[in-house]
């Protein structure tokens, strides 16, 4: 299996610590961040140091195994009791993600079966998610690629690339595959207010990658659709419910309504991780918000008239009724309902 491009490697664990690309930063500065415990692996998570759901994820994986030597150091045979506190704050950092929920279950039962010193057990658990990810991708990527017929355009919102995952990414990684077989004529990337991940992130990746890519405003994905550039939309998605709603960056539910006005097709792309069978729709999942100066200001510039009230949910859902195909590592599901979801998992 490919590895990840070292430039858009989100997630790296060298010298016995966590190492994170700093995507508040990108584009104009490839910064990175160092986590030696799960304090600052959570504090990265929670001010979107590292974003996308697999991506957190994995690294609240390794968070619980840094926790752990610390603790096992601290308080010997007493670890659990400090690494289950650090796992009820990693699990505070963002709410609407499964992913992370999934790493921290996977961790958590891991730390319950533990015999001896925890961290190299752990440690490993979390090595191998982060592998089983990036081979996810991959099968997502063939999977998604084969839908796309030749000379097609395409239209993503947000960033679901090596950015937010363990490489190759969800959305991107079907785009990346479907690029290599020569199937896509044109890539469009939405800019993604407030955060400006479509414009800061997405276009770059594509770009290392020599992928044209061509950047729109938010608002002009109708008109786009309206001239027949674009075939299909393809996102990723932070959580999927049992019934095939979505959520995911806030805007795709928007992009989706307009897809089916305009007969275009709409793609959502999510490892089997992401699908939570535990929440029976989207109306239980819950949405994050965030600080309304995300919204007044642009990289601490104001944007807005000072005072002004701010409304800033970060996810919206997609009702399942509008997704065409929802793609996962096991294959594609097209029109998601229930018996198709738990037969994933049976």
């Amino acid at each position: 299996m490919a590895a990840a491009a070292p430039h858009t490697q989100p997630i790296r664990w060298e010298r016995d610590r966590l190492v994170l690309i700093d995507q508040r930063v990108l584009p104009r500065e490839l910064r990175h961040v160092e986590c030696h415990d799960a304090a600052s692996a959570a504090d990265a998570i929670r001010a979107m140091v590292v974003r996308g759901a697999p991506a957190i994820g994995i690294t609240a994986a390794y968070a619980v195994a840094l926790s752990a030597r610390e603790h096992h150091a601290r308080a010997g045979a007493d670890w659990r009791v400090g690494v289950t506190a650090d796992i009820a704050l990693l699990r505070a950092a963002r709410p609407t993600a499964v992913n992370l929920m999934w790493a921290l279950d996977r961790m958590a039962a891991a730390c319950a079966a533990c015999a001896g010193e925890p961290f190299p057990e752990l440690l490993e658990l979390a090595q191998r998610l982060h592998a089983e990810d990036l081979a996810a991708n991959h099968a997502m990527g063939a999977f998604g690629a084969s839908l796309i017929a030749p000379g097609a355009g395409v239209l993503t919102h947000c960033n679901a690339g090596a950015l937010a995952t363990a490489g190759h990414g969800t959305a991107l990684g079907v785009i990346r595959s479907a690029w290599r077989d020569g199937r896509i004529a044109a890539v469009y990337a939405g800019e993604t207010r407030p955060w400006l991940q479509g414009a800061r992130l997405t276009a770059w990746e594509l770009m290392q990658d020599g992928i044209p890519v061509t950047l729109i405003a938010d608002s002009a994905a109708a008109w786009l659709m309206r001239e027949g550039r674009v075939q299909w939309v393809i996102t990723g998605a932070d959580r999927v419910a049992a019934n095939g709603d979505s959520a995911n960056k806030i805007g795709t539910y928007g992009l989706a309504t307009l897809a089916r006005a305009h007969g275009v097709k709409f793609m959502i792309v999510a490892p089997l991780s992401t699908i939570d069978p535990a929440t029976p729709s989207g109306a239980d999942i819950e949405i994050e918000h965030r600080a309304g100066d995300e919204l007044t200001q642009l990289g601490g510039t104001p944007v807005a008239a000072p005072g002004v009230a701010a409304w800033n949910p970060v996810f919206d859902v997609t009702p399942a009724g509008l997704i065409d195909a929802l793609v996962t590592e096991k294959g594609v599901i097209e029109r998601p309902d229930p018996a198709a979801i738990a037969r994933l998992f049976a």
